[in-house]
C-alpha cells in the first residue's frame, strides 16, 4: 500500500509524520503563549504563617474585644492570639467601590490573554507558595493542612486553570445565534459583557478557596470585585487579597480591582445594598441570605446564592439483595469518612447523612465504627510536638456545641444509638481550643431533628433503607437540596439502572456517582435547589452569570437588504393593515406551504 506514487506507507513513515507533527504542535504553543508566562513577584508571609511561631493564648477566645470595635482574630485550634484587624465602615465601603469602579474602567478593554497571564502569574504563586497559605487557612479556621491542601489549594488550581485554558474564554466568547425565515437577513450574536463591580460575600470555612474563587471569575470576565469574608476569618483574608491584588500590580495593572473587606453585621447590610455593585454572591446561612436577599433588592442587584445542606450518600446494595463484591466497602467507607469528617465536618457539600440499603448498612456500620474511634483530633501546626498525624482539626468556635449535643441527646432518646463520640472534647494540650469529639450515630430515623436539620459538625449520621425507593425518599425528605452521592455496583444492566434512578431522582443541584463532591474538582456548576439557595458558580455558568447578555442583531447585507415596513402597515394605517399583517404572520410561521402562499396572497 502506498500514500503516494514513490512513498511507502509503512511505520517510519507515520512515526515520522507523528513526531514532525508533534514537535510543530508544542513549537506552536510555545510561541503562541510566550506573552503570557507567569510573573515573578513576592508576598511576604504574616509572621504567624511561619514555622515554630507562639501567639498570646487568650483566656477566652472571642471575635470581639471588650471596648473595641476591632476584631480579633486567633486560631481557633489553640485560642492563639494572631492580630487585630479594623472593621470596614459604611465610608470605607463606598471608597474601595469607587476605587474598583475607576480601575475596571481599564480592565474591561484588556484581552483574554491578558486576564490569563494575571491568573497563570497567581497559578504559579500558588503552587510556590502552598505551605504559607495552607498555614494561614490552618490558623484561621483551625483545620488540618491535608484538608487546607486538598479543599482550599487543589480546587484553587482547579479553578485557575480551567480558566485559563480555553474553557474561560470559550465561555465568554461571543456566540452566533440562529435566525428565521423572515429575518433571514440578519446576522443574531450574544455577547457577554463585563457588569462593572461584582460583589461576594463568603464563608469562613474554606477561607481561602471561598475569597479567591469569586475573584477569578470576576478578573476573567472584566469585573472588579469587592469580597467580604466573614469576621471570623478577617485576619487571613487580608492575606490572601494582598496576593491577588500583588499579582495585578506585577502584570502591570491596577490593584484596586480586587479589594477584600471585614465588618460587623450592623453595616454588612449596607454593603449588600450598595447600588455601585452589580451582582452579589453570597455563601452562608439561611437566616442570613434572606437578610442579603432583602438588602440586595433594594438595588434591584442579582444574587447567586449557596447555602449549604444536609446531603446524602446513598449506598446500594445489588438488585439481588446481596453484596455482590464486599471488598468495595472499603473503598467506600474511606471516601464516607473524607465526606462526613473533612475540615471536621464544616463542609457545605460535606456528607451529613449516610443512607444504605440492608446489607451495605451491615457492613459499613462495622467499618466505620472501627474508622470513626481512631480518628485523632489537635492543631496539625504545632511544628514542636513529635505526636503521630492530625487526622482532625479543630471546629470555628464553640458556639454550635451546646446545640449539636442537644440534637445528639434527643436523637438517642428517640431510639437511635450513639456509637462514638457526642460531646465537645477539652484538648488537654490545647484547652482552649474548639474541638467535638468525631461522633457516629446509627438506627436514625427521618423523623428525628439530627437527619434534618443542617449539623456541620464532625457527626456520621447512619440510615437505613429498605429498597432504591425508600433510599430515594429518604434523601429527598430535606428542606436543603446541594449535592449528593450515590455508590453502587455496576456489573449489571440492572445495578446500573438503579445508580441512573437514584441521579435522576434526587432532588439536589449535583450527584456524583460512586464518588463524592467530583464535581467541585471538574469545574461543573456549583450550586443546589430548595432551601440550599440558587444561581451557579463555576464553569461557563458562574463566568457568564457575571456577564450582561447582550444580544445584538445586524444586517447581513446592509448594502442589499434591510427592514422595510410595507406601506399598508406604516403610520398612520389603513383599511388594509390587518390582513397584511395577517399574511406577514402566515408567510413566517405558517405550518404548510399551503399556508405560506395564503399568506402571500394576503400581503399582496
Amino acid at each position: 500500500m502506498k500514500l503516494w506514487e514513490g512513498v511507502p506507507l509503512d511505520s517510519t513513515v507515520i512515526a515520522t509524520t507523528l513526531c514532525s507533527l508533534a514537535v510543530v504542535w508544542v513549537l506552536y504553543h510555545v510561541v503562541a503563549q510566550r506573552e503570557e508566562r507567569a510573573v515573578d513577584f513576592h508576598v511576604e508571609p504574616p509572621e504567624p504563617c511561619k514555622p515554630g511561631w507562639r501567639g498570646k493564648t487568650l483566656d477566652q477566645p472571642s471575635i470581639k474585644v471588650s471596648g473595641s470595635t476591632a476584631i480579633q482574630c486567633y486560631a481557633p485550634a489553640t485560642g492563639q492570639l494572631v492580630g487585630q484587624v479594623n472593621p470596614t465602615t459604611p465610608d470605607g465601603i463606598d471608597r474601595v467601590i469607587g476605587k474598583a469602579s475607576q480601575a475596571q474602567t481599564a480592565w474591561a478593554q484588556t484581552t483574554f490573554g491578558q486576564r490569563r497571564l494575571v491568573l497563570r502569574t497567581l497559578l504559579k504563586f500558588l503552587l510556590d507558595n502552598q505551605e504559607p497559605i495552607a498555614r494561614a487557612a490552618c490558623l484561621d479556621s483551625g483545620k488540618t493542612r491535608v484538608d487546607a491542601l486538598f479543599g482550599e489549594i487543589l480546587v484553587t488550581a482547579e479553578k485557575l486553570k480551567w480558566t485559563i485554558s480555553d474553557n474561560g474564554e470559550k465561555a465568554l466568547r461571543s456566540e452566533r445565534r440562529p435566525t428565521n425565515f423572515l429575518m433571514f437577513y440578519k446576522h443574531n450574536e450574544v455577547r457577554y459583557e463585563p457588569l462593572g463591580v461584582v460583589g461576594a460575600c463568603v464563608s469562613w470555612n474554606y477561607p481561602f478557596h471561598n475569597l479567591i474563587g469569586p475573584i477569578i471569575s470576576a478578573l476573567f470576565s472584566g469585573n472588579a470585585i469587592v469580597v467580604k469574608s466573614s469576621e471570623q476569618t478577617a485576619w487571613s483574608s487580608t492575606y490572601f487579597a494582598n496576593i491577588v491584588r500583588s499579582a495585578l500590580s506585577a502584570c502591570g495593572h491596577n490593584p484596586d480591582l480586587v479589594h477584600a473587606i471585614s465588618c460587623w453585621p450592623q453595616t454588612a447590610a449596607y454593603f449588600s445594598s450598595h447600588p455601585g455593585l452589580s451582582h452579589l454572591t453570597f455563601i452562608g446561612s439561611r437566616p442570613v441570605a434572606h437578610e442579603v436577599a432583602k438588602s440586595a433588592a433594594k438595588a434591584l442587584t442579582p444574587l447567586c446564592i449557596e447555602l449549604g445542606g444536609k446531603d446524602a450518600a446513598i449506598v446500594l446494595d445489588h438488585p439481588n439483595g446481596k453484596l455482590e463484591h464486599p471488598n468495595e466497602m472499603v473503598r467506600v467507607t474511606s471516601i464516607l469518612m473524607r465526606g462526613v469528617f473533612q475540615s471536621a465536618g464544616q463542609n457545605c457539600i460535606g456528607i451529613e447523612r449516610i443512607i444504605a440499603m440492608p446489607q451495605a448498612y451491615s457492613r459499613l456500620k462495622g467499618l466505620l465504627r472501627e474508622r470513626v474511634k481512631l480518628l485523632r483530633i489537635g492543631n496539625d501546626l504545632d511544628d514542636g510536638l513529635d505526636d503521630s498525624p492530625i487526622d482532625m482539626g479543630a471546629m470555628i468556635s464553640a458556639s454550635s456545641f451546646g446545640r449539636l449535643e442537644e440534637l445528639i441527646n434527643e436523637a438517642v432518646a428517640q431510639g437511635a444509638t450513639l456509637v462514638t463520640g457526642g460531646h465537645r472534647h477539652d484538648h488537654p494540650k490545647y484547652p482552649k481550643g474548639h474541638y467535638f469529639e468525631p461522633t457516629m450515630l446509627t438506627d436514625v430515623t427521618p423523623t428525628m431533628r439530627i437527619a434534618r436539620e443542617e449539623l456541620f459538625a464532625p457527626v456520621c449520621v447512619m440510615m437505613q433503607a429498605e429498597n432504591v425507593e425508600e433510599a430515594i425518599a429518604i434523601a429527598n425528605n430535606s428542606s436543603y437540596g446541594l449535592g449528593c452521592s450515590v455508590f453502587g455496583p455496576v456489573s449489571s444492566s440492572s445495578a446500573k439502572a438503579q445508580l441512573a434512578k437514584v441521579a435522576r431522582e434526587v432532588k439536589s443541584g449535583m450527584v456524583a456517582v460512586n464518588d463524592f463532591a467530583v464535581f467541585y474538582a471538574v469545574q461543573l456548576p456549583f450550586g443546589g435547589t430548595k432551601g440550599s439557595g440558587y444561581g451557579r458558580f463555576a464553569g461557563e455558568e458562574g463566568l457568564r452569570s457575571l456577564c450582561n447578555v447582550k444580544s445584538v442583531c445586524v444586517d447581513r447585507w446592509p448594502k442589499m437588504l434591510t427592514t422595510q415596513i410595507p406601506a399598508k402597515l406604516d403610520y398612520p394605517m389603513d383599511n388594509a393593515a390587518w390582513p397584511m399583517g395577517q399574511g406577514v404572520v402566515e408567510l413566517g410561521y405558517g405550518e404548510s406551504w399551503k399556508r405560506r402562499l395564503q399568506g402571500i396572497y394576503k400581503m399582496i
